[in-house]
């Protein structure tokens, strides 16, 4: 799961993003149990709570650090009470992942949950699981890498635009 810290704050926007869809879900009816219960399956099979595991206690850090700013002289209390807060509040990205279940199950029949279930538990789909990461991981990287050699194809196109404009920049 290396590498997925840098992914947290989109996969919060993402949840943020689904949170009218969840809205919308429970306006039209609420998925079946059963459903619910194949989401979280196939959550657990795509390993979904890796994303949000730390939101707890990175979400405390964070507010800590934000408090912080504005009181450096309680910073030996903002950490203490850090901790509290921390404790009392773990397990709470739980409700992360039921509401994900929920949003999977608004968007998938409970039959096509319980496919995607069989499929995530075939060879191709442990695969599927174990070098997806890598893959996009990879993709990612030749995609900035082709972004920087492509910003400087742009740059000429603009250097030669603006010579025959007689303007050197």
């Amino acid at each position: 799961m290396r590498g997925l810290s840098k992914f947290l704050p989109a996969a919060f926007l993402a949840m943020a993003l689904a949170l009218p869809a969840v809205a919308q879900a429970q306006q039209v009816g609420q998925p079946s149990p059963a459903a619910v219960a194949s989401a979280k399956e196939l959550l657990t099979l795509k390993n979904a709570s890796g994303m949000f595991a730390n939101a707890v206690p990175s979400i405390v850090e964070r507010t800590k650090n934000t408090l912080l700013q504005s009181n450096l002289n309680y910073q030996k209390d903002l950490n203490e009470v850090a901790l509290v807060v921390a404790k009392s509040l773990a397990g709470r990205e739980k409700e992360i992942g039921d509401g994900m279940a929920k949003i999977y199950a608004g968007h998938f029949t409970e039959q096509e949950l319980k496919d995607l279930v069989t499929f995530y538990k075939s060879p191709l789909g442990k695969k599927l699981i174990a070098q997806e990461p890598k893959a996009i991981e990879a993709s990612m990287g030749y995609m900035n890498q082709w972004a920087q050699q492509f910003a400087s194809v742009v740059n000429g196109e603009f250097r030669a635009e603006m010579r025959k404009r007689g303007k050197e920049i």
